[in-house]
């Protein structure tokens, strides 16, 4: 009787729902919420235009009903590489415009080329002008580095006449040596 009043027990135990362990925090962290549903606006595109030629070039823009309006251009532009062979290379320029949360219209123009991406804009912040002390000293900088590789370019070109004249004095010398062994 003791070992069935056991079986039963065991029996009630192991049939225990599991789910009730956990405590509520942990089962909501099992459930994925998709949260975009519940507060994302769509918002409607008004116009999109596209142009694609075979040469690589591009025009696109477009209009969404919340005011953003964007527009780009590319091209593919040859490049000469520093050892002297050309190659494909895309530039891309573009603006976008869109309204800030405090109502004030943002204007943004870009640049993507040989030289990087540069943006344009009001709204961007700039640094702070250097002082004339600092300004001063940058100068000074500049101008030494300027003179050194002035030096160093007028020593280049003495080198060669240099060398020929070393060249032949050592060529003299070895001639004396050979007749003085003689």
């Amino acid at each position: 009787m003791k070992l069935l009043a056991m079986a039963m027990l065991l029996a009630v135990a192991s049939a225990r729902p599991q789910r009730e362990a956990y405590p509520e925090d942990v089962r909501s962290r099992e459930q994925p919420v998709d949260d975009r549903r519940i507060t994302s606006t769509q918002i409607p595109i008004l116009q999109w235009n596209k142009q694609q030629d075979v040469d690589g070039t591009y025009k696109t823009n477009y209009e969404t009903g919340n005011n953003i309006i964007a527009e780009e251009s590319g091209y593919i532009k040859t490049l000469q590489g520093s050892d002297g062979e050309s190659f494909p290379s895309l530039v891309q320029e573009g603006q976008y415009s869109y309204q800030a949360p405090d109502g004030t219209v943002i204007n943004t123009r870009y640049i993507a080329n040989e030289n990087g991406f540069q943006v344009f804009g009001d709204h961007l912040p700039t640094p702070p002008p250097v002082s004339e002390e600092i300004q001063k000293g940058l100068d000074l900088i500049y101008e030494g580095i300027r003179l050194q590789e002035e030096e160093a370019k007028r020593e280049a070109a003495s080198k060669p006449a240099q060398q020929a004249l070393a060249q032949s004095g050592d060529r003299r010398d070895e001639k004396d040596r050979i007749y003085q062994r003689q």
